[in-house]
């Protein structure tokens, strides 16, 4: 299953020592799930793990491990297309651009309610929490 894990996630699963968040990543690094990755997406888990990494459970050599885990584990992909504007919060589109382009299925984000008032519908795409994500899975 292909997914796009949103930088929410990603420092919610760094923050605490388990959780919804944890065990999304867990599935990444474990290739139960492949996450995708684009310019935008990496560069924003860079520069939030950097300016965050003092609330984190983790040290910046430990980020630097899970960032290449989930680099290993997930499949990159360029974007050739973009469809703007389409959320509300303009931050929240390259998510969007990131599922198209590489045929994710769902997007695993806390901020699901960023998502609800899409100007675009795209067949088969899901916004879904980390725990949610997490029972359908089962």
């Amino acid at each position: 299953m292909l997914i796009v894990v949103d930088t929410n996630v990603l420092v919610a699963g760094l923050r605490s020592g388990g959780g919804a968040s944890r065990s999304v990543l867990r599935h990444c690094i474990d290739g139960r799930v492949q996450p995708l990755f684009g310019t935008a997406l990496w560069l924003e888990y860079e520069d939030v793990l950097a300016r965050q990494i003092h609330e984190l459970e983790v040290d910046a050599s430990d980020c630097q491990a899970v960032l290449a885990a989930l680099a290993a584990a997930g499949q990159w992909v360029s974007i050739y297309f973009g469809w703007r504007p389409n959320l509300r919060d303009e931050a929240d589109n390259h998510l969007v651009e990131l599922a198209i382009a590489g045929g994710a299925e769902c997007i695993v984000t806390h901020n699901t309610r960023d998502f609800e008032r899409s100007e675009f519908a795209w067949p088969g795409l899901r916004i879904l929490k980390p725990a949610m994500f997490l029972e359908e899975m089962k």
